[in-house]
């Protein structure tokens, strides 16, 4: 479906046009038309999907419709988790906008502030915003929420995991009590589920994948391995398979230091990014792996939300996120508008039990490859058995080749119940 055919003024589809934009994702196609109609929305939606374009549109367009030229004051606030991701919306509101006569600004920690109050008192229309500095602003009057019409909830999902309900609540005080309402996340928590309860009213749910799932155009592989070897086996795979850039995700900030210093060891230049670095410096290696002057960035999840790289092809989860519903957002960050991404798992014996709940959140077992000499024992005796009973079906021949296949297909079966891991 043509973006065309969605209702949208020629000045934004002129704007969609200079990005290259012209088709319609599936969640643009249900979430413009809703936002349209002036209902609150909650909708699931995977990263890379095109979801901001999904809400920013339907926005623009109709502030721009009753805009009073030369009169600028907030209409729209969008919160988001990270600074990453404020800098990300930030910079497509700006460029859908670009021939509208709307202004908007970001508002972030670990930038300066009062440059920030400045901005706000030449009057905006639109905020992205973080919600701690946004309660920050609002605790030094710099601006007002009263002429809010549209609160969008990006990521809600990772806004509640990090532990910012209270922050939510409180800006809820200070906005108006008729607005429309947007709530976009990958995965629906308990959570979540309550605060659309309290937030929501008669919402308008927009699910174009489940809850939960994940983009089609990403292919899903693991790896099992010995605690041991799994170093060596994530140095193995990017430098054997030629992967020119590749973001590896690990739980801890100490990991992340440790796993850059053994890669660059290894000859592949890498660096780490968390929290525990200024944004500055965050900033400054992102760009660096975007430009391809090093070719692995290891990222903690706070750290990496909202990073968009369209040409990011292979993600390497070094291990399993304590929050299961963040996998879905690491792998999000490869296979982003219809590209096609390949997300690594490497998963040791002690992460078992993480591994069963994380394919039973995903519905289905992650498909797995073997490398025997980085593997369990356990996975190598089951390869080595497994091979010694096909072998004497090979000599069968053409001549009951249909019986041999049935019979092949049932010890197979057999074989991976035995094994254990589906």
């Amino acid at each position: 479906m043509s973006l065309a055919t969605l209702g949208l003024s020629p000045a934004l589809l002129r704007a969609t046009k200079d990005k290259g934009y012209s088709t319609a994702t599936d969640i643009q196609k249900a979430l413009i038309p809703a936002i349209l109609t002036g209902r609150d929305v909650l909708a699931g939606a995977q990263t890379g999907s095109g979801k901001t374009a999904g809400y920013a549109l339907p926005i623009l367009q109709e502030l721009g419709k009753h805009h009073i030229e030369d009169k600028h004051y907030p209409q729209a606030l969008i919160l988001v988790p990270t600074r990453e991701l404020a800098k990300q919306i930030y910079a497509s509101f700006k460029e859908y906008g670009r021939y509208l006569p709307l202004k908007s600004t970001v508002l972030y920690g670990g930038a300066n502030i009062t440059a920030q109050s400045n901005r706000l008192g030449a009057g905006m229309d639109i905020i992205i915003a973080t919600s701690g500095r946004l309660l920050e602003h609002l605790n030094r009057n710099s601006l007002s929420l009263e002429s809010i019409r549209y609160l969008v909830l990006d990521e809600a999902d990772t806004t509640l995991d990090m532990g910012f309900l209270h922050e939510v609540n409180q800006i809820l005080t200070y906005l108006p009590k008729t607005r429309q309402n947007i709530l976009i996340s990958a995965t629906l928590t308990p959570a979540l589920k309550r605060l659309s309860e309290v937030m929501l009213h008669k919402p308008k749910l927009i699910e174009t994948d489940r809850m939960g799932s994940t983009a089609q155009s990403v292919q899903q592989l693991l790896y099992p391995v010995l605690t041991e070897k799994k170093e060596e086996l994530l140095s193995y795979l990017i430098g054997s398979r030629n992967y020119t850039q590749v973001m590896v995700f690990v739980r801890k900030k100490a990991l992340a230091d440790q796993l850059s210093t053994t890669l660059n060891t290894h000859g592949l230049k890498t660096e780490a990014i968390h929290g525990d670095k200024s944004a500055g410096a965050r900033d400054r290696v992102l760009e660096k792996f975007k430009t391809g002057l090093i070719r692995v960035l290891v990222a903690t999840d706070i750290a990496a939300r909202g990073l968009d790289i369209p040409s990011l092809e292979v993600v390497i989860n070094y291990d399993i996120p304590h929050v299961l519903g963040d996998y879905i957002h690491r792998i999000g960050r490869t296979g982003r508008a219809g590209r096609k991404g390949l997300a690594i798992t490497l998963s040791t014996p002690e992460e078992s039990i993480a591994l069963k709940d994380l394919e039973r959140l995903l519905g289905k077992a992650i498909p797995k490859e073997i490398l025997p000499e980085y593997a369990p024992p356990k996975q190598n005796n089951t390869l080595k058995k497994s091979k010694a009973k096909q072998a004497p079906k090979k000599a069968a021949g053409a001549f009951g080749r249909k019986k041999n296949k049935v019979a092949r297909s049932s010890k197979k079966r057999k074989t991976t119940k035995r094994d254990g891991w589906k």
